[in-house]
């Protein structure tokens, strides 16, 4: 967390603001180039040159590195579409909160450790220790998609928001923590009765997520939910929302009236009263 404090006042200024709205940008292509069923002279989608596959990226097709984000998570549907907007939503408050570029480094992070991890099954495939090694293209090329790098939003905004409400499929009211719960027990149940080849996908795509609340906990004091109180303290002080810190017990001014201002107490006062600079040798004690 101290690392991130660091790089933060040197490449902060690099930061991708509103970057979930990029995202769906991203899902948008994917749908388009779906929908208008684009393939190469072979009769091959377009789409499957996109795709996450190591063994393609070794042998030239480097831009599958990038071009994977582009691949959506599922099919598009009225329930994709709401879920969609969720992840927008959610997006934006983590971002708002723990700013753009933590959560760029909480995103990339995730969409990295995906691709670590799919070279990793590469070499587990070439060992024969999963699967076999005939189907790596079709095994890794359909396999790793933004899907856990969203869910890791939902887990993220449960952990720092948990008493927030939200409507499930804009219908039902629902605490956030609720939900993140459900999806916990969800991945550990695939975690548990899935293959290796599962767990691979699913530990390196919500690697991010361990790293950045695992860790965080054991520096309380450097968590994401002090960084939240600390955004939101900054907010309202520079919205004025917080009130003065000073006020003249004659004159009633504050420092939101006049910045240049001083303030004292008057130590011969009984009590805890506080003058500005005009009435501080002026104003009459209080026994």
């Amino acid at each position: 967390m101290y690392k991130i404090s660091k790089f933060e006042k040197r490449f902060g200024k690099y930061a991708i603001h509103n970057l979930p709205l990029y995202l769906i940008i991203c899902y948008v292509f994917g749908y388009l180039i779906n929908f208008a069923g684009a393939s190469d002279v072979l009769d091959v989608p377009i789409m499957s040159y996109l795709s996450l596959n190591p063994y393609a990226i070794l042998h030239g097709e480097v831009w599958r590195i990038f071009t994977w984000i582009l691949v959506p998570p599922t099919e598009l549907n009225i329930f994709t579409l709401i879920m969609l907007y969720f992840y927008y939503s959610i997006g934006k408050s983590l971002e708002r909160v723990w700013g753009a570029y933590r959560f760029n480094v909480y995103i990339f992070a995730g969409m990295i450790f995906t691709v670590i991890g799919s070279f990793f099954l590469y070499f587990l495939l070439q060992q024969g220790i999963v699967g076999d090694y005939s189907e790596l293209g079709k095994l890794l090329g359909n396999s790793f998609t933004t899907y856990y790098v969203n869910l890791s939003i939902i887990l993220a905004f449960a952990a720092t928001f948990p008493e927030n409400q939200v409507l499930l499929m804009l219908i039902f009211p629902i605490k956030i923590k609720w939900l993140g719960i459900v999806y916990g027990v969800m991945l550990t149940y695939q975690l548990v009765v899935g293959n290796l080849f599962t767990r691979v996908i699913i530990i390196a795509s919500l690697l991010n997520f361990i790293i950045f609340f695992i860790m965080s906990r054991k520096n309380s004091h450097k968590s994401f939910k002090q960084v939240k109180r600390r955004s939101e303290f900054k907010r309202k002080v520079e919205q004025g929302t917080m009130g003065p810190k000073h006020r003249c017990a004659v004159c009633g001014r504050t420092e939101l009236d006049d910045a240049n201002l001083t303030f004292r107490y008057c130590s011969k006062c009984n009590g805890n009263y506080e003058y500005c600079q005009d009435h501080l040798f002026t104003h009459e004690h209080v026994k």
